[in-house]
């Protein structure tokens, strides 16, 4: 069932998304400005993350501890990739072996590596403040 929310409801959103995914390997897909990174930085502080989550478009991996200063997950992405072997490149495997959160932008570019337990994201712009997103445990 899709969830839609605007950003003052965005935390709601986020909740239930937790709730309903089966894995920590979250794959976000939508058109650009569609609110992935911001879907992740709020994910990123429903969790427990330290400090502000940010697109790493130009280091293509963030890293994000608990307060503790244990490792959360990383978030990945994707876009500026121009052939998907680059992922491999830079470690994707090991990222992928480690038990933490996995956010994914774009996770097109590197479709033929993504792990078969995963979770599919899709967000859809309704109009300029509303998100439309649905969720698929694969």
């Amino acid at each position: 069932m899709p969830i839609q929310y605007n950003q003052t409801e965005i935390a709601i959103a986020v909740k239930q998304l937790l709730e309903k995914s089966t894995t920590k390997i979250l794959c976000f897909y939508g058109q650009m400005g569609a609110g992935k990174t911001t879907l992740i930085k709020t994910m990123v502080q429903e969790l427990g993350g330290q400090g502000s989550a940010n697109s790493p478009t130009f280091g293509i991996v963030n890293e994000y501890h608990f307060e503790d200063g244990s490792l959360l997950g990383y978030h990945f992405d994707f876009y500026r990739l121009n052939d998907e072997t680059e992922a491999l490149d830079f470690g994707l495997e090991d990222y992928l072996a480690q038990d933490c959160w996995i956010f994914m932008e774009w996770p097109e570019k590197i479709e033929s590596f993504l792990p078969e337990k995963r979770t599919d994201i899709q967000i859809k712009i309704l109009d300029p403040q509303t998100r439309q997103i649905e969720l698929h445990n694969i």
